[in-house]
């Protein structure tokens, strides 16, 4: 599929504390899709261990990726939002890449980046129930909330759902329901 004239393309933001089923189901998800993603850690090496202990290993380090590079960024969860909050660099390049309108989302408590960001105002999300206080208009009833180019989920629990709907952004329906196929992926209530 094509995204703006070129190959549909994610870039994964890992940063340590993540909550690590956030991070690769939607990853695995979106690589099933045939979307060409890459994962950056924000730390000073390749290997970022998450909320439960599991180290994974990312393609390359956040600060040596090419800015507007992807057609989707994708930001997981977890205790680590809060420290990676403090990161200028990171939310400088998810409000550029949602400025200029591509697909960026995040999950849990992840889109209190997109709203250090500035691009939640106005907007419908999604998010999980421990940042209510500095995101008062969370829609709770909704694992997925898609809002324009904004995409939003709840929690680790709404992972498969937020990997599906990305891929059928990034490459169609019919590709997303032949994920959830494969996977056996059945929705429940």
């Amino acid at each position: 599929m094509k995204i703006f004239g070129m190959s549909s393309t994610a870039l994964f933001i890992f940063h340590e504390g993540l909550e690590e089923l956030e991070a690769i189901a939607p990853l695995d998800i979106l690589r099933r899709a045939g979307v060409e993603c890459t994962t950056a850690s924000t730390g000073a090496q390749l290997e970022v261990t998450g909320k439960n202990g599991i180290t994974v290993k990312a393609d390359e380090l956040f600060e040596d990726i090419a800015e507007n590079s992807y057609n989707l960024v994708v930001i997981p969860g977890g205790p680590g939002v809060y420290p990676l909050r403090e990161n200028s660099r990171v939310i400088e390049f998810v409000r550029n890449h949602a400025e200029i309108g591509k697909p960026t989302a995040a999950i849990c408590a992840a889109p209190l980046i997109l709203n250090d960001a500035g691009v939640l105002e106005g907007r419908a999300y999604t998010a999980h129930s421990s940042v209510a206080d500095e995101l008062p208009d969370i829609h709770e009833g909704s694992a997925v909330v898609s809002d324009g180019h904004i995409i939003t989920s709840r929690g680790a629990g709404t992972a498969i759902e937020f990997g599906l709907e990305l891929a059928k952004r990034m490459t169609s329906s019919e590709t997303s329901q032949a994920v959830a196929e494969s996977i056996n992926y059945q929705r429940t209530g």
